[in-house]
């Protein structure tokens, strides 16, 4: 039974205020019958806003007015007038960052399963630089049945997981309420694709839906660590043994801040995150900017390959955002050293999301998630290992175009984080960090996750998953192929000048198989890979 909250905040103030003003009104027109034809439109007007502020309170589909009852009209109000107040006088469906209007009102109306079509034609300027598109065929196929699954798991792995190409992206408990949890992974339940747990364990919000998980493991090992912080292999065996858990992924680097640890105050460890997480109470929970089971490449692979028979041969792969090229071909040096492979890599880009970093280290600091997959991508061609090793790209995806861009360029599948926030209802209203969440995604706060109505929102989670898969089934047919296995880079195009045009081919070459054991000269790779050592991430010479 869910528990109603007395609205006495800030938050309630104008519900408030309608209350006890209709009560007062209510009262003086009884005890004073002379003035009642006086107080009786005023009496209408607030006992009339009570009555909304009361259905906004208990209604279950839009937690921005369970959260601001009342007031939370005007926005809905301006949503639906600043259309035309904006071509006038403020900014186009495109602008808006990290991500426009247009793209969020895709990603809502694709959840609550509307129509998602755009009227009068593109407000792309497609002679800019920069702008992209996708050739079609002029002998379209027919619209595939397939749901576009792949398998994920290497010849080392006993047992592979068929995996949907679009998936949720890593997002902790702690950084998401859990009712976001809840939702995001009874939608992944019901459309059968997998949520992963972000690095803060697997809680009993990601077990209680059923959904697929993959268990991301960070450098605080929280959920397998011994009470010094170092990795426990004997309880990672045991949570890993959960026939939930599909896959298990370290987590080397996060896009938006590679190279950036995390403290969890104290003060804000609760008892149920200390649980979780398995760190103490009464003390700092530290996420390290690196990892203490492995300082080398060929540790790491070592670590890599001991999830994978901890977990009982489930696929084991590691993310990250590229950096120092050198590091990333060292790894690869290391897989041909030690014959250790992770079954897939995830990408994430530095364009991909946080609840709270540095603002130097989202601008500046990492490679962006197209140049990171492709580089990725050619750089398994080029130890002959492509063929055993799936790819995984995060960072900025939302859209069908945005997955079919990043599997033309390398990826196998696409994840995203920023997209099923979205579609629970986030609104981007970039206060992440503040436990002040006005749609109850990103807070701890009680009263305010309530708001995150679960089954109404796990429906959404999944409608955005079915609906974006049917628009890549389209785009797919469009350009006369039948998976998204088939896109290569010759299928898109971008415009470098008013009057030049490259295609992703010539952006984003290829390595041929073996190449850079043979000896590349490829200037991407040339340098980098004689200074790669499969013993440290240091740089040879």
């Amino acid at each position: 039974m869910e528990t109603m909250l007395l609205p006495f905040s800030p938050r309630f103030v104008v519900l408030t205020i309608c209350s006890v003003v209709t009560a007062l009104l209510l009262a003086i027109g009884i005890f004073d019958h002379k003035i009642f034809d006086i107080i009786l439109v005023p009496l209408i007007i607030f006992g009339a806003l009570t009555l909304l502020g009361i259905r906004d309170l208990t209604q279950k589909s839009h937690a921005v007015l369970r959260n601001y009852p009342i007031s939370a009209h005007i926005r809905f109000l301006l949503e639906e007038i600043r259309p035309e107040m904006r071509q006038y006088f403020f900014e186009s469906e495109k602008d808006g960052m990290p991500f426009s209007r247009d793209t969020r009102a895709l990603v809502y109306q694709r959840a609550k399963m509307v129509l998602d079509k755009r009227p009068f034609g593109t407000q792309e300027d497609v002679y800019r630089d920069g702008y992209e598109w996708m050739h079609h065929s002029m002998a379209p196929k027919p619209h595939a049945e397939e749901k576009f699954r792949i398998t994920i798991g290497g010849p080392d792995c006993t047992r592979p997981y068929s995996a949907s190409v679009f998936n949720i992206s890593a997002m902790s408990f702690g950084a998401l309420s859990p009712n976001a949890v809840r939702a995001l992974n009874a939608g992944a339940k019901k459309g059968g694709f997998a949520h992963d747990t972000g690095e803060g364990g697997v809680s009993p919000y990601h077990r209680e839906m059923g959904g697929d998980i993959i268990w991301e493991v960070g450098s605080g090992y929280f959920g397998c660590r011994n009470r010094d912080g170092t990795f426990n292999p004997d309880e990672f065996a045991r949570v890993a043994a959960d026939d939930q858990i599909k896959m298990v992924e370290l987590k080397v680097s996060q896009g938006a801040k590679p190279g950036h640890g995390g403290v969890l105050p104290a003060a804000k460890v609760s008892e149920e995150i200390s649980r979780i997480r398995g760190v103490a109470m009464g003390e700092d929970c530290i996420s390290p900017a690196y990892h203490k089971a492995f300082s080398t490449p060929l540790q790491m692979m070592e670590f890599v390959g001991q999830m994978r028979k901890l977990s009982g041969g489930k696929p084991a792969g590691f993310k990250l955002c590229i950096g120092h090229p050198w590091e990333f071909l060292a790894i690869c040096k290391a897989m041909k050293e030690s014959g250790i492979y992770p079954d897939f890599i995830v990408v994430d880009g530095n364009e991909g999301g946080t609840g709270a970093a540095p603002l130097e280290f989202m601008d500046h600091l990492g490679m962006p998630m197209r140049e990171g997959v492709n580089f990725v991508h050619n750089a398994l061609i080029g130890i002959g290992a492509r063929d055993r090793i799936k790819i995984g790209a995060s960072g900025k995806i939302a859209t069908a175009f945005d997955m079919a861009r990043a599997m033309a360029i390398g990826a196998d599948w696409c994840n995203s984080a920023r997209g099923f926030m979205f579609s629970l209802g986030c609104i981007q209203s970039l206060s992440c960090h503040t436990d002040r969440c006005p749609t109850g995604v990103t807070t701890q706060d009680p009263s305010r996750n309530r708001a995150l109505y679960v089954p109404d929102k796990s429906e959404r989670v999944y409608n955005y998953h079915h609906s974006t898969l049917h628009a890549l089934t389209e785009l797919l047919a469009a350009a006369g192929l039948e998976h998204t296995q088939d896109l290569r880079s010759i299928h898109f195009s971008q415009r470098t000048s008013t009057t030049e045009v490259c295609s992703f081919a010539e952006l984003y070459p290829a390595l041929r198989p073996g190449e850079l054991l043979e000896g590349t000269q490829d200037r991407r790779f040339r340098e980098a890979w004689a200074m790669a050592r499969a013993d440290t991430f240091q740089p040879a010479g």
